[in-house]
């Protein structure tokens, strides 16, 4: 990779700052966008305006991604706005947090992401984007940064296609933006949007055809561009001459005429192909008619890229012959016979896996001949496509970028054929963004920018990745949507996990200070504070997590539970994100530091996602042979009528009353294994002691295999270094207490570096 491509894979890996990539017809940006998961080491998701931009994007719609409904965005707080008196649909903030919540696994998703990806945003709406704006600060709980802090990728060319307004909304959005434009969103006004300009043209050659696109996309058109262009004027007799060639119109109910007129010309039989749609699959999606109807001596066009090479997206075709569901082609220039072959499209949803990494899930697929008619299409439907030959047939432009776009789509000039002149009026560009353009267009100035970006980005991650506030509210956000309900009982751990997580506060606060002074002064003590800091509270926060793990596992058990479950669900989200980005701080900025390219080979949490696996199934195992017998018929019951406790309180009571552990198992009809579970969470509550539970001698033997094993074995292998001499519950409560001592160490540690 060179030139502004390298310059935008740095901005995405090494910065913060969101970035508008766009450039020419032809440039590279739709393979800069398919290729990026090889670029960058941050977590994202791609959406776009519609269905099929998201489909040829390789990602999912924005308004199903955020659960936005259709109509107009009205920034800021409008709770006065009369919706009456409007004609469209209109939503605000207010409406999307009460109408229109976000399930969990949304949320999940937009939580763990880095990067925000949004493809073809000559389609974006400014008041769209403010939206998308508004859920990711709320959901993120950040609302002093742009879209929740998270950064955000713009792909598309301006000088094409406008976004759609309706005449209804013009005035309404008119009070709010000053044009439509994506860019005039309220969320870019406080953020420095970088704009890079992909220069190298891959679809035409021709320097002279190269300076004429150009003299159309700026609007500098010369008397001598428009008299070489009409040059190419065929007279409709001269037209109907010319085989194997598309038109591009400016109207819909052109482009369906032409198609519909020489297919009903042929004289060969009809055959219909239809379409295998599984699953969820929206219309608006659909690639190609889910009901194909060929006849031999066809015009068609391959709307994808052959992986084998056999075609391209545009490429033309005629059919050949038709056999049962067999077809043939023969291909527009070479007359290469080749058999058409379905192709499968699927719809992808984006959530999260067990290790908490980024999933595409299928959840419907669309199965076609990827051909459609193509006597003509529309300059709207052609943006992407590639011909060698075109009739464009833009007497009636009504857009702006409508003549730039059609002449784009081609290879050279010679394959252009003009159905109707070019006059000087119908080519125009939005003066909007011709002033955009020009005011933020500096390619001299992107190294600067990367720089400052660059130590902008070191500076917040040392600040923020070590920052665990945002943690502590969500957990109190859930705290208190469950105290008073039936789950109250339940969020006891939730409690002793806030508290332990926020009594780092003032540790965090001083490691903060210490890194933000060295970052100025001592770049290698630096490094080595990251990693002892990193290696400190990667195993604080794990031990955390490992309880929220188990009590995921447990409240599985627990009926009418599963508003509480997604809520927990968000909050593993949250720790793991916040471990990984622990995991990844001193590799960024050593990097930013020395200078050298991250990629996703330059992190590897594999280790960390095994050894998550590794805790889960651990917990899973013992819930599950901690689940009671079902009780014999005739037997006590094991609580007393209108015993409101919890199994688990109800055995920490025995065992504070002085009852040892098989004398609870007894009574209670559990076993042993189950007691010693229940008073292992009692240990990692602080609500007793481990030497209540546990001699020094054995306390001190499974001290010892912990720090055998570096602190880095799984209960499972603990168990079987010990001889199965100690259950799991038993280890469990060693561990805790062994960890939150260390814990007490290691600040101990922080304060008495801190001083010297």
């Amino acid at each position: 990779m060179e030139g502004f491509q390298a310059v935008a894979k740095r901005f995405i890996n090494t910065t913060k700052n969101h970035l508008f990539l766009t450039g020419k017809a032809g440039t590279g940006k739709t393979t800069f966008l398919k290729n990026l998961k090889s670029y960058t080491h941050k977590s994202y998701i791609v959406v776009a305006p519609t269905g099929i931009a998201a489909l040829n994007a390789g990602g999912v719609t924005i308004h199903s991604q955020f659960l936005l409904p259709p109509g107009t965005f009205l920034p800021g707080e409008n709770s006065s706005f009369n919706s009456s008196s409007s004609s469209q649909f209109v939503y605000t903030q207010s409406i999307l947090a009460r109408k229109h919540p976000l399930n969990s696994i949304r949320k999940q998703v937009l939580r763990s992401i880095d990067l925000l990806v949004i493809d073809e945003v000559s389609m974006l709406r400014a008041d769209l984007l403010d939206a998308i704006d508004y859920r990711m600060r709320s959901l993120r709980g950040n609302f002093h940064e742009s879209f929740g802090g998270v950064q955000v990728l713009f792909i598309g060319d301006l000088y094409q296609l406008p976004p759609v307004v309706k005449r209804d909304e013009e005035s309404l959005l008119g009070e709010y933006y000053n044009s439509p434009w994506f860019y005039e969103a309220r969320a870019l006004q406080q953020s420095k949007l970088i704009f890079i300009e992909l220069d190298k043209i891959f679809r035409q050659q021709d320097d002279g055809f190269i300076t004429l696109l150009n003299n159309l996309r700026n609007n500098t058109v010369t008397d001598a561009d428009i008299e070489l262009l009409n040059r190419h004027y065929k007279s409709e007799d001269e037209i109907s001459k010319i085989d194997e060639v598309i038109t591009l119109t400016t109207h819909n109910y052109k482009a369906d005429d032409l198609n519909l007129r020489a297919l009903r010309q042929l004289s060969s039989k009809s055959h219909f192909f239809s379409a295998d749609v599984e699953g969820e699959f929206p219309e608006g999606m659909y690639p190609v008619s889910p009901n194909i109807e060929l006849k031999t001596g066809t015009q068609v066009m391959f709307v994808r890229n052959d992986p084998e090479g056999q075609y391209y997206n545009g490429k033309l075709a005629t059919v050949a012959e038709i056999n049962g569901s067999d077809i043939w082609v023969e291909m527009a220039g070479s007359h290469e016979r080749y058999k058409l072959k379905k192709h499968r499209w699927e719809n992808k949803k984006y959530s999260l896996d067990e290790s908490q990494d980024m999933s595409e899930d299928v959840v419907g697929t669309f199965e076609q001949y990827p051909v459609k008619l193509a006597w003509a299409i529309t300059v709207h439907k052609s943006q992407g496509l590639t011909f060698e030959k075109a009739i464009i047939d833009v007497g009636e432009a009504f857009a702006d970028g409508q003549v730039y776009v059609a002449l784009s789509r081609l290879t050279s000039l010679n394959g252009l054929i003009l159905r109707t002149k070019v006059r000087p009026s119908s080519i125009s560009t939005d003066k909007n963004v011709a002033g955009f353009v020009s005011e933020r267009n500096h390619p001299s100035q992107l190294e600067e920018q990367i720089s400052k970006g660059q130590l902008e980005y070191v500076q917040h991650l040392l600040d923020s990745t070590f920052d665990f506030t945002g943690i502590v509210r969500e957990l109190r956000y859930v705290i208190r949507d469950n105290k008073e309900g039936v789950h109250k009982e339940h969020v006891e751990l939730l409690n002793a996990i806030c508290t332990q997580v926020e009594d780092e506060r003032e540790n965090t606060q001083k490691f903060r200070r210490q890194l933000n002074a060295l970052f100025h002064n001592d770049k290698q003590l630096l490094r080595e504070r990251i990693t002892k800091g990193s290696d400190y509270y990667k195993r604080v926060l794990f031990e955390k997590l490992r309880h929220l793990l188990r009590h995921q596992e447990e409240i599985k058990k627990v009926k009418r539970a599963k508003t509480y479950l997604n809520q927990l669900g968000e909050l593993d989200v949250s720790f793991m994100k916040k471990i990984k980005e622990i995991e990844k701080a001193l590799s960024i900025v050593e990097t930013v530091l020395t200078g050298n390219e991250l990629t996703p080979e330059s992190f590897d949490t594999s280790e960390l996602a095994a050894k998550r696996q590794s805790v889960i199934d651990e917990i899973r195992t013992e819930v599950s042979a901690q689940e009671p017998k079902p009780a014999k018929k005739k037997r006590g019951k094991k609580k007393k009528d209108g015993d409101e406790r919890s199994t688990y309180d109800i055995t920490l009571d025995m065992f504070k009353g002085g009852m040892p552990v098989a004398a609870i198992a007894k009574e209670r009809e559990l076993a042993i294994s189950t007691i010693e579970g229940h008073l292992a969470k009692a240990v990692e509550l602080h609500a007793v002691d481990l030497s209540a539970l546990m001699d020094e001698e054995s306390i001190l033997e499974v001290v010892a295999a912990i720090e055998l094993r570096s602190n880095q074995a799984t209960f499972s292998e603990l168990y079987h270094q010990l001889g199965r001499k100690y259950s799991h519950g038993l280890i469990r409560a060693v561990w805790s207490d062994y960890n939150f001592r260390k814990a007490g160490a290691a600040i101990d540690s922080f304060d008495h570096e801190g001083k010297t």
